[in-house]
Formats: C-alpha cells, structure tokens, sequence
C-alpha cells in the first residue's frame, strides 16, 4: 500500500491576512486543505497515489483559514489543561539528562520511539485512512460522470443540502490564500478538485476581489444566503449543474481580470455578467429548448416556444433575489439596469441566437466603442456566450470530463424523445453520435469562429483561449481518425470471417 506524503514535508502557506503564516499542521477544523503534487497540481489522496521522496515532496496547504482562530494546537492544549510546547520542552530536557547520566540511551526509549513512528506510520497509510472517511478514490474514472446520476433524484434532498449548508456556513469567513486568489483568475482552473461548499467560498471570493461588497453594499450575510439558495437550485444532472454554473463563473472572472476590464467597464456591468453567470441555468432539468418545445411541456407553454429554459432561468433567478436580494443597497435606477441587464446576458445563452448575436459582433468591431451602450451590452452578450461554451479552452484533463458528463445528458434526452416517439435530436442520438465527432464539428463551426471575435478585441487571448481549442480539435481530430480506422478493421475482419480469407491471404497460409 502507498504510503502518503510525511507531514515532515508539510509547507506554511501564506493567507492574506498580515504576517499569517499557517502550517497544515495547525489547520483549524473547517479550515479547506489541498493537496499539491511535485509538479504544483492539486491532486486528490487516493490508494494509487505515488509515495513521495525527499527529492519529490507532496505540499499539504492550508488554501482557506480563520485568520481569528488559534492553532489547532492551542485549542486542543486549552481543552486538555496544558502546555503542549512546555511538554514537548520538558521531554526533551528529560532525554538529555539520560543520556548525560546513563552513557547512552536506553533500549527502552528506543522502543518508545519505534512505537510513536509505528503510530505515525499508521495514521499516514492510505489503508489506515479508509475507516475515518478521510480519503475517497479519485484515480481511474474520478471525472467521469457518474453512473447513477439516473438513480438521483431530480432535485437536491433537503439532507444533501443542509448538509453543504453548515459546511459552507462554517468555511465561509475563512480567508483563502493568494496563491489560489491568483489560481481563480486563470482559464487553467481544475474545478474538480473543489467541493460544493468550497466552491461556494470561491464564489464569494470573486464577489470581493471584484469589489462589489463595498461598491454596491452587499452584505456578506445575504451573499452567502443567495450562494446557498443558488447551489440548492441547480439539479442533479450530469451537465447543467452547479458545477457547471462556477465553471462558467469562473471563466467569465478569468475574461474580466485577463482583459482588464475593470478599467474599461463600470462595476456595475461587471457585476451583471458575473451575477448571471451564477444564475445562467438555474433548476435546468436536462432536457434542451427542442424537447421542451416537441414535448409540450409546461415551459414551453408558458413561455411560448421562446427560449423557454432561458426564460426560465432568469425568472428563477428573480425568485431567489426576492427573498435574498444582494442587491437591496442599491438604487431603483441601478437596480433596473441589473435586471435589464442579466434577462439580456441569459436570454443570450440560447444557442439558436448564435448566429445574431455573433454577426452583430463582427458588425460593431471594427468601430467597436467602449463609451457606446449598444456596443457594451452585445460585447457583454457575447462573453457570457464564451464563457458558457468555454470547457474546451481548459486543459484536457479538465475538459474532457465534462464532455463526458455532456454526452450523458444528451443520451438521456435522446433516449426520452425515442420513448416519447418525439422527433430525434440528431446530435445527442447515442447510435450516430461519438465523442469526437460531437467536437470537431462544434470545435471547427461554432468555438474557434467565436473565440477569434473576440480575440480580434482582445488580442491577449489568443494564447489563453484559443490556443487550447485549437489542442482540442487536433485531440478529438486523431481521435475521430483513430475511431474510424479501428471502425474498418472491423469490418474487414468481419467479412473476412463470414467469406474466409482473401487470395493473399491463402497463398501466404499454402506456404
């Protein structure tokens, strides 16, 4: 059994608070801990994990601590009536004067300390980990969506949710390293690493860096209830999930700190694009404008075969801000350009107004004007549609989950439209659909030509966005070739099989 990494090896990391210095060691108990490979790469403990060497340290940082709080150290020497340091002292002073008095030290002490490094050793193994829940299997397959989603209920369990509630209550004042803080900004973010409370800490995260607490008064308790409120209204599906709501909140944080848009834009439309960003896909079911639509469902009904989930996730939204309006502070008039605002952002998402929104882009660049309203809220449009589509501007270890998780969902739909004898979505049939060829296509007509636009905007992406999709569509090309040619032998062996082999073949089997 792999041993895990020696909390000899355990580093101090550096929280905003002044002069804070943390070991993992001294971690409080709802501080959030992760651990870092040689390479720098968050990585999850698990059986088949590489035992580290001196020369190749695993780091356990503390990523998100009280900063109020003592070390764990004090709390457990006040709770057991003593002194842990002046113990510690005060055995080693007692080890000196036996070795001093006897000569050397006796065999004894050996045994002592043979037994606390079995005692460590032990608390150390992965094997010894299991009974205390401490670690979960996150090797071969820990991205790939799960297989029960089906046996899941549709909407979160009042349990399930007041269990990430009190965790994320209880993480929610903690104060995350920079190192991390910097880490959110990236396009590269591993969101599969991150629980759903911790997720929701981050969230909060990007509320503060961005100043919107202080420009526009929101107040932290509200924050955390509207963050909750959100999660709770995400469903258990395989794609359109809470995950997926703070991955595409992420991206849309990267965008703005990547092109500096806090010096081009006001706050308050920064504030839009990352607030509908949260809300873009509140309680999707799983099921597409074109089954709501085919189906008849009450959606569709009520919204008129227009974008019937768009409209309804912003009318969700809408619902949650009644009862937890982070924007109570602020004025009628910015509170109408708030709502204006995010109904334009989300509505924008539906994929059937691609095309419009993109050409009216491309028709604005050229004289594109950051002081014109009109140019403003097509650019604002347009991001969240980036950030929406954007899995595959990730690393690949990153990416390719989700698009096993996508796959999932339209399989499931497809299968549902069959029973229902409904018209079959031709990209999510499972019988004519395939992991790369549901990308390249996408990849080559709808990604890159969008990512350029505003690439051409802002120049600075090109190596952050589009420079990955290209990786990506090189990636599921081979792999389409690949798919293909093992396709044909296939058939060749088949045929072979059912006609016996070819004349050649019988010549080189006479000899």
């Amino acid at each position: 059994m792999d041993s895990l990494p020696n909390l000899n090896t355990i580093v101090f990391c550096h929280c905003h608070c002044p002069d804070l210095f943390r070991s993992a060691a001294e971690a409080g108990p709802h501080d959030i801990l992760k651990l870092y490979n040689p390479k720098g790469n968050i990585i999850n403990i698990s059986p088949r994990l590489e035992p580290n060497s001196p020369n190749s340290r695993y780091k356990l940082e503390v990523v998100a601590a009280d900063c109020n709080s003592e070390p764990l150290g004090a709390e457990l020497a006040g709770a057991l009536g003593f002194d842990l340091l002046s113990m510690e002292k005060r055995l080693q002073g007692l080890e000196k004067k036996i070795l001093i008095e006897a000569g050397e030290t006796p065999a004894v002490v050996y045994e002592m300390k043979k037994q606390v490094d079995s005692f460590r050793e032990k608390l150390e193994s992965v094997e010894h980990l299991s009974w205390l829940g401490l670690f979960k299997d996150l090797s071969e397959g820990t991205h790939k969506p799960s297989p029960f989603y089906h046996k899941r209920t549709l909407r979160k369990t009042r349990e399930e949710c007041e269990h990430v509630r009190e965790k994320f209550l209880q993480m929610s004042s903690l104060e995350v390293s920079e190192e991390v803080r910097q880490y959110l900004k990236t396009p590269t973010f591993d969101n599969w690493q991150w629980e759903d409370s911790e997720i929701m800490v981050l969230l909060q995260v990007m509320y503060t860096d961005l100043d919107f607490i202080a420009a526009f008064n929101i107040e932290p308790e509200v924050l955390q209830q509207f963050l909750f409120e959100v999660y709770r209204r995400y469903n258990n599906i395989p794609f359109h999930n809470f995950k997926h709501c703070f991955c595409v909140t992420q991206m849309m944080y990267g965008l703005i700190w990547l092109t500096n848009l806090r010096s081009q834009m006001e706050s308050i439309d920064l504030l839009i694009m990352l607030t509908s960003a949260v809300c873009h896909d509140l309680d999707h079911t799983g099921y597409n404008n074109a089954y709501q639509i085919n189906a008849r469902t009450e959606l569709a009904l009520r919204y008129n075969d227009i974008s019937p989930l768009e409209n309804h996730h912003c009318a969700v939204a809408f619902e949650i801000l009644e009862k937890y309006n982070i924007f109570r502070n602020v004025s009628t008039d910015q509170y109408k350009r708030i709502r204006e605002g995010i109904i334009k952002c989300i509505l924008a998402t539906d994929m059937t107004r691609h095309n419009e929104i993109l050409n009216k882009f491309k028709s604005i660049l050229p004289t594109f004007d950051f002081n014109n309203k009109d140019h403003r809220d097509v650019l604002m449009m347009i991001l969240i549609k980036v950030s929406d589509i954007s899995n595959e501007a990730r690393p690949m270890e990153v990416a390719e989950p989700w698009l096993d998780c996508l796959l999932q969902e339209f399989y499931n739909q497809s299968d549902m439209e069959k029973l229902e004898g409904l018209p079959v979505t031709p990209f999510m049939d499972r019988d004519k659909v395939t992991k790369p060829s549901s990308q390249t296509g996408f990849i080559r007509f709808v990604l890159l030509p969008l990512f350029i636009e505003l690439a051409n905007l802002f120049p600075c992406l090109e190596q952050h966005i589009i420079d990955p999709v290209r990786k990506a569509l090189n990636y599921y090309t081979e792999m389409e070739k690949a798919l293909e040619q093992e396709k044909q032998n296939r058939a060749q062996s088949s045929t072979e099989s059912q006609t016996g082999p070819g004349p050649e073949t019988s010549k080189a089997e006479s000899k």
